[in-house]
């Protein structure tokens, strides 16, 4: 029988996992909620193929160690694969996929949220409420419709969040190495991110975590920006020049900040610090700020996606498992 065995796996996506080991009872299913590292591959031992999710990097160590008990197909249950040390998969001759695509949705529709959030001041307001303070002064909101939304990368979730944007009534513009046909067409696109920085109300970041790309918004990019901007960054931490940002914030020309992803979040996020010392005062510096949200990288966190992240995963794998083709292979080395 074949046999797929799975690392990391939390509460919310037991249920899933479930579902797929029922519509497929020819295949052994077993899992961990450890992560995968050298001392647990010899958990999957016997397993034909294996799935995985973690921040870990996926070290020339820990792909020996996988292939030393026998295994060599690795399905990730996420997009990102720059922590993997593609010259050992090559030598190992491993077939690795990910999961590109779960749910554009979930992170469009959380980035459009805190945008919104933002502009109406509403974490300042929900704080002056718990205080009792019931007064409107002096914390008034904008409209969305009033605003420009300067969208940064047009892939899957950039283009939902545009349609979100523009369902609130905002006129949108874009900027992307790579033009979308579509989008060209109905004229979205400026010619440059100068361009969008200076025309923009609203900027939001939906490009990958590359070396061109990171901390693409710094002092010299947010000085080009319009008074009262508000950034969100929704995509990947070292995008974004965290200090550049609170110096922002500091001299008033950033209007507000909503972020899901951090440069220094590995560790920090997904971690309990109720009664505990916190481990970066700049982080909590920002936490505190009302005019700052923080979410610790759960844009993608909703139900549909957890559930395509798993299945797809899966799928995956008992197709590498099976000697097919899978549907969203990586390229290896």
């Amino acid at each position: 029988m074949t046999k797929i065995f799975a690392y990391a796996i939390r509460e919310d996506e037991k249920p899933f996992l479930k579902e797929w080991e029922y519509a497929h009872k020819d295949v052994e299913v077993e899992y961990t909620d450890k992560l995968l590292t050298p001392e647990t591959a010899a958990l999957a031992k016997g397993a034909d193929g294996v799935v995985v999710y973690q921040q870990l990097d996926y070290t020339a160590e820990t792909l020996q160690a996988l292939a030393d008990n026998g295994i060599t197909k690795m399905s990730l249950r996420n997009v990102g694969v720059d922590n993997i040390d593609m010259a050992k998969a090559k030598e190992l001759g491993f077939q690795i996929t990910n999961v590109p695509v779960y749910s554009p949705n979930a992170i469009a529709e959380h980035a459009a949220i805190q945008a919104a959030r933002i502009l109406r001041q509403a974490k300042a307001m929900d704080e002056k409420v718990a205080r009792h303070d019931l007064r409107w002064a002096p914390t008034i909101g904008r409209e969305v419709r009033d605003q420009v939304v300067g969208v940064v990368g047009t892939g899957h979730i950039g283009q939902v969040f545009m349609q979100i944007m523009e369902g609130f009534g905002a006129k949108v513009i874009a900027y992307d190495i790579f033009r979308n046909p579509e989008l060209e067409k109905k004229g979205y696109y400026v010619d440059s991110l100068d361009d969008l920085y200076k025309q923009a109300d609203v900027i939001s970041l939906h490009v990958p975590d590359v070396p061109a790309n990171v901390h693409m918004i710094n002092d010299k990019s947010i000085a080009k920006m319009k008074q009262d901007v508000v950034i969100v960054n929704v995509s990947r931490g070292p995008l974004v020049d965290t200090d550049a940002v609170i110096r922002g914030l500091d001299s008033g020309k950033v209007f507000g900040y909503a972020m899901d992803v951090y440069e220094g979040e590995v560790g920090v996020f997904n971690e309990d610090w109720e009664g505990k010392e916190f481990p970066d005062a700049r982080l909590a510096d920002l936490i505190a700020r009302p005019n700052v949200l923080v979410t610790p990288h759960t844009a993608f966190y909703t139900t549909h996606a957890v559930r395509n992240m798993v299945v797809k995963a899966f799928d995956n794998n008992l197709e590498l498992v099976e000697g097919k083709e899978a549907e969203t292979p990586v390229k290896v080395g």
